[in-house]
């Protein structure tokens, strides 16, 4: 199968490229490269001839129509976005832009071409979405595939709004689509101004680690070659028209999470022990949603997936990932606004 797909050079897609390739599919990574974009993420597969390149902007109608025709893919695997909160709330301007005109140009191409084609089978829309577009829980319950959406920051109301357009395209105009929904993702390449390469690059560099509010915040974790695997799978057997939650059952708070990685840290990098030390608390995001969980039921029972590691195994993993590959996050340190705080314009 050839994938076109989306935000391949980010912190996910790249993993799906990695992957994917592995499995023998033939990838176009198709970004832009923006702030949080790198291309060594995919320098393991990018000299193989089953991956091709092409710096485009998804909101791009022309050069988009041009990788299609170029490239004639089976599938489409949309993961390019505007992620990060922070950067939503300071400027929410390129989350619109990105996250939903983007999603929008991608459609009508990806539409055109398949109609263009005579609407060939086996042809497939996968859009790959985040569980913040359900708002935040109490205590108790998990997010469902039928949960009512509630998006509560300019980010997450701009990936609900992108699913909104997917199932608006995949009933209006029958184009194939499949959407997931997924939790917290970490692990390798991920880049440096999420919660969990922070407190690990804090810590090394014996810096304060921050920590909102009171950091009981909850969220459940989600390793992203995992969460790579479990999209491939609903790429390959996902029911047309159906959504699917991908979870890593592994419920944490943002406190507990930072304490574990230090201890982590502890051992395989005793010197600032114990890097607990370190944890500093500050003024809370606005719009800071409490809790995530998600109900994986639906994948567990009609992909036959479930997670490989806990998330202690998955931060363990992660941690001696960030320990070797210094050069690599060295070199985004001076990207802009990273190491800075951000969201604190509302």
């Amino acid at each position: 199968m050839k994938i076109l797909i989306t935000g391949g050079a980010g912190f996910i897609g790249s993993a799906v490229v990695r992957q994917a390739i592995e499995r023998g599919h033939s990838v176009v990574n198709v970004d832009v490269l923006t702030y949080a974009a790198c291309l060594d993420n995919v320098a393991s597969v990018s000299d193989s001839p089953l991956y091709a390149f092409e710096q485009v902007d998804i909101c791009d109608m022309p050069a988009l129509a041009d990788v299609f025709a170029k490239h004639q893919p089976d599938a489409v695997m949309h993961l390019a976005a505007e992620s990060h909160v922070d950067r939503s709330i300071d400027g929410p301007g390129a989350f619109i832009q990105t996250n939903v005109t983007g999603t929008y140009t991608l459609l009508e191409a990806a539409r055109a071409y398949w109609q263009g084609r005579e609407r060939f089978a086996g042809f497939r829309f996968h859009h790959i979405s985040t569980d913040e577009v359900f708002g935040s829980l109490g205590p108790e319950g998990q997010f469902t595939e039928d949960t009512p959406y509630d998006p509560r920051s300019p980010y997450s109301a701009s990936k609900a709004a992108s699913d909104h357009l997917v199932r608006a395209w995949g009933e209006t105009y029958g184009l194939p689509i499949v959407l997931t929904n997924c939790s917290n993702n970490y692990g390798p390449f991920h880049f440096p101004e999420k919660l969990v390469p922070v407190v690990i690059l804090r810590a090394l560099a014996g810096e304060p680690i921050p920590v909102y509010g009171k950091g009981d915040n909850i969220r459940d974790w989600l390793y992203v070659e995992d969460h790579a695997d479990a999209l491939l799978k609903v790429m390959a057997d996902g029911k047309i028209g159906r959504s699917y939650n991908i979870g890593g059952e592994n419920e944490v708070t943002n406190l507990d999470l930072v304490k574990m990685i230090c201890a982590i840290l502890d051992d395989r990098h005793p010197q600032g022990a114990p890097h607990a030390q370190l944890i500093t608390f500050v003024t809370d995001r606005p719009g800071h949603d409490m809790r995530y969980a998600i109900d994986p039921t639906r994948m567990n029972t009609e992909m036959g997936w479930k997670p490989s590691v806990t998330v202690e195994e998955g931060l363990a993993k992660t941690v001696d990932w960030y320990l070797e590959n210094e050069d690599w996050w060295r070199a985004l340190q001076n990207r802009e606004g990273v190491g800075q705080r951000l969201g604190t314009k509302a």
